[in-house]
């Protein structure tokens, strides 16, 4: 199965492309760069964005970051905005779509639902021994461990 995770942002969007066959593997993980666009252009490029990697991995399942709620509610309305892209563009597509808050998958990835992002990093590396080297920014690692949520909770539950 192929497990798309997605890390809402602003300026960027993180995501992860995961199989969990025999083995479980990072075929892909990234960026989508979103930022210095207006508001509208910055929407548009995320729902092209998506719609190429959905594309090319054509996944089963899509993991989001749920919104939690943010001090900031400039920053937390145009994560909002985002997130409706995602989650309109993954189910146009065809994709079943599944929603962890940030506390999810840290209890699920690392065991502690009050894990700091180190630990959380950590836990990716030993789950991912390519990782080790992998030097990206805070929203991919996040993608990644949202689609690995994803794996645990969809392996339990079957």
């Amino acid at each position: 199965m192929i497990i798309l995770g997605i890390d809402p942002g602003t300026t960027s969007v993180g995501y992860a492309v995961l199989e969990t066959g025999k083995q479980l593997s990072i075929l892909k993980a990234g960026l989508i760069d979103i930022k210095g666009l207006a508001p509208a252009e910055r929407l548009i490029e995320l729902k092209r964005g998506l719609e190429k990697i959905i594309s090319k991995w054509n996944p089963e399942r899509a993991a989001v970051e749920r919104l939690f709620l943010a001090r900031n509610q400039k920053t937390a309305m145009a994560v909002a905005e985002a997130r409706g892209v995602i989650l309109l563009t993954t189910s146009l597509a065809g994709t079943r779509v599944y929603e962890y808050t940030p506390l999810e998958v840290k209890k699920i990835v690392t065991g502690d639902g009050t894990a700091d992002k180190l630990q959380v990093k950590k836990m990716l590396q030993l789950t991912f021994p390519e990782l080790k080297p992998f030097k990206a920014r805070d929203d991919v690692f996040d993608a990644i461990a949202i689609a690995l949520a994803c794996h645990f909770r969809e392996r339990r539950n079957i």
